[in-house]
């Protein structure tokens, strides 16, 4: 979709890994060996993952079986660092782009080849926020979600 499919994925994963142990320590939050799973299987794929997909394959992976609640933790624990995005839309979750900083999620999600990409445009947030305020609503969080068709789905038709 958005993506450089001529890209080296499993040099994207180790990369946001490490990011992800770094940041994790600088915060003083530990990256548990299950969370660090569950990150690792967002990574894996530039598509939404379900939380009951991640159970399925973490299952897959050997080891004891893991109950959906302790996946569901161990995302609550990734959305709170900043590592993964919940897509509400498809109630499933995405890696972060930019885990380093603090920001509302704005995401295109391709309706054909189900890939998402994040957008990164503070103004996009501020005024939609501005224009809330405006209105007497007081905004608790930010999540854009664009559905549509990506270049590279709309080139195949």
């Amino acid at each position: 979709m958005m993506h450089d499919h001529d890209h080296d994925h499993g040099h994207c994963i180790a990369d946001a890994l490490g990011r992800a142990e770094s940041l994790c320590a600088e915060r003083g939050a530990r990256l548990t060996d299950l969370r660090r799973q569950v990150f690792e299987l967002v990574l894996g794929s530039h598509r939404p993952a379900g939380a009951y997909d991640l159970v399925a394959r973490l299952g897959e992976m050997g080891g004891k079986p893991v109950a959906p609640q302790t996946v569901y933790r161990a995302l609550d624990f990734l959305i709170e660092q900043g590592l993964v995005h919940r897509i509400a839309s498809l109630n499933a979750f995405v890696g972060c782009s930019r885990p380093e900083v603090d920001h509302a999620g704005q995401f295109m999600i391709c309706s054909q080849c189900h890939e998402v990409a994040e957008l990164g445009d503070p103004e996009t947030v501020a005024t939609l926020v501005r224009h809330a305020g405006a209105q007497g609503f007081t905004v608790h969080s930010v999540s854009v979600e664009l559905t549509g068709t990506c270049a590279a789905c709309r080139g195949r038709d």
